[in-house]
């Protein structure tokens, strides 16, 4: 038997000329769409989990830590005096394959607005890093505000969205900042000082931002208590993800005379980035169990097909058909099955993920009116909270969506091997039928 005359007999499976009703067909095309279905969260998780976490990684590495960043000693000369970092800053952006550096203070500290007070992430910064450093100017957006008034006023800051919803402070407001300083007798005393808010921002990625104080880094120099300061310079290279990294690294190291510690980006985010990495093969683990549950339809269909064409069967192999053409047959049958499964669910995965944000802002809508509507039946007036399917706490506030192209193939790959595999045992049945056994039954 032929491998043509096993493609002729596949297809006549599939698309039988007699009109005669059949429950495998039937089945078959239920099969496809079960297949269909399953590959559409599977293509949006691939493709949005991608984006969503490349977004989460650009920003971490742009608005926390750059491509390399270099820890002072607290008892070195250049965490003493502003003068002293920048001199150290200078002997950094002198090594090969850095292109920018930017100085910091970093320190944790109680932020009081009008009527509530919180912890604060306070960064000390250069004021024109939201203009000189592309990771800034790119991600944070001014949601009030100004940010030329904080290059130009000592006493102001830039802090974040959350940050000044829960001080209920806006552009223009004071808000004060509640430090730590040591008395001559040794005796360690709050240090309050004040701020004008020049701008409130937000990076789309509240983890990140939430607690966001920046004030000019001359400011943090005379109010951050040095036993708690983290002093660094913040150095951006061509690459994050660039194999030179390394050298770069090395060579910052070798010119620091045991005053301070250099690490990269992947060093300092190394949890987030396993936490990222985990979630994801999480979410395509379960999403490959869903086809996979749907793609052993096809091995049940077979064997209805196997027990509805006995009779063709015995024929071919009467007229010279071989067992191994026959399970050729029906293990097309089953790849095809699958192929069309991808061919109808792949293109409609796509256009879910391209539309994610727009979805989940309908289905947001929708569930928040019903929910209103039962606030209100119930007795309820005010105090309706809206409900959020994404918590903005720990996802971007909008979804990124990129095609994972290399992924995607080996998606569509790793399905019609599925399809195969489910294929085999009813295949190799139908390849072991006994021809005189069917015609004596029937």
């Amino acid at each position: 038997m032929t491998a043509a005359a096993s493609i002729l007999f596949a297809k006549r499976l599939i698309f039988p000329r007699t009109l005669k009703k059949s429950s495998a067909r039937r089945s078959i095309l239920g099969a496809v769409a079960c297949i269909a279905i399953s590959i559409v969260p599977l293509t949006a998780v691939i493709s949005i989990a991608d984006a969503m976490i490349s977004g989460m990684t650009e920003r971490l590495i742009g608005l926390s830590s750059l491509h390399l960043r270099s820890v002072v000693r607290r008892n070195a000369d250049a965490a003493a005096s502003l003068d002293g970092l920048t001199a150290y800053k200078t002997s950094l952006t002198s090594v090969n394959g850095v292109t920018n550096a930017f100085m910091e203070i970093d320190c944790d500290a109680l932020a009081a607005g009008k009527n509530y007070r919180t912890g604060a992430s306070v960064r000390a910064v250069e004021p024109d890093i939201f203009t000189r450093n592309a990771y800034f100017a790119k991600f944070i957006k001014t949601v009030d505000g100004d940010i030329e008034d904080f290059v130009n006023n000592p006493k102001s800051a830039v802090i974040g969205e959350k940050a000044a919803n829960l001080l209920s402070v806006r552009a223009g407001d004071t808000v004060r900042l509640i430090t730590t300083k040591r008395l001559p007798s040794g005796i360690i005393a709050p240090r309050l000082t004040s701020f004008t808010v020049a701008a409130v921002v937000s990076s789309g990625y509240q983890e990140l931002d939430a607690l966001w104080f920046f004030i000019p880094i001359e400011t943090g120099f005379s109010i951050i208590p040095k036993d708690s300061a983290i002093v660094s310079v913040m150095m951006e290279c061509a690459d994050a993800f660039s194999p030179s990294l390394y050298g770069v690294q090395s060579e910052c190291s070798s010119i620091l005379n045991g005053e301070a510690t250099v690490f990269r980006w992947d060093e300092l985010n190394a949890s987030q980035l396993q936490n990222f990495s985990s979630t994801k093969l999480m979410l395509v683990f379960i999403m490959t169990l869903i086809v996979l549950v749907a793609a052993v339809n096809i091995s049940s269909v077979l064997i209805m097909l196997v027990m509805e064409r006995r009779r063709e069967i015995a024929i071919l192999k009467s007229l010279g058909g071989t067992p191994n053409g026959i399970t050729l047959s029906f293990l097309l049958t089953g790849l095809a099955a699958g192929c069309a499964g991808l061919l109808i669910g792949l293109p409609f995965g796509l256009l879910v993920s391209v539309n994610i944000n727009k979805i989940i802002s309908f289905i947001e809508n929708a569930l928040n009116l019903i929910l209103k509507i039962v606030y209100i039946i119930g007795g309820g007036s005010t105090g309706f909270d809206s409900f959020r399917l994404l918590n903005p706490d720990y996802y971007l506030t909008e979804i990124p969506v990129s095609v994972p192209f290399a992924e995607l193939f080996f998606m569509c790959g790793a399905v019609m091997l599925l399809s195969l595999a489910v294929s085999i045992l009813p295949a190799v049945k139908a390849g072991k039928e006994n021809p005189l056994e069917i015609f004596r039954k029937s």
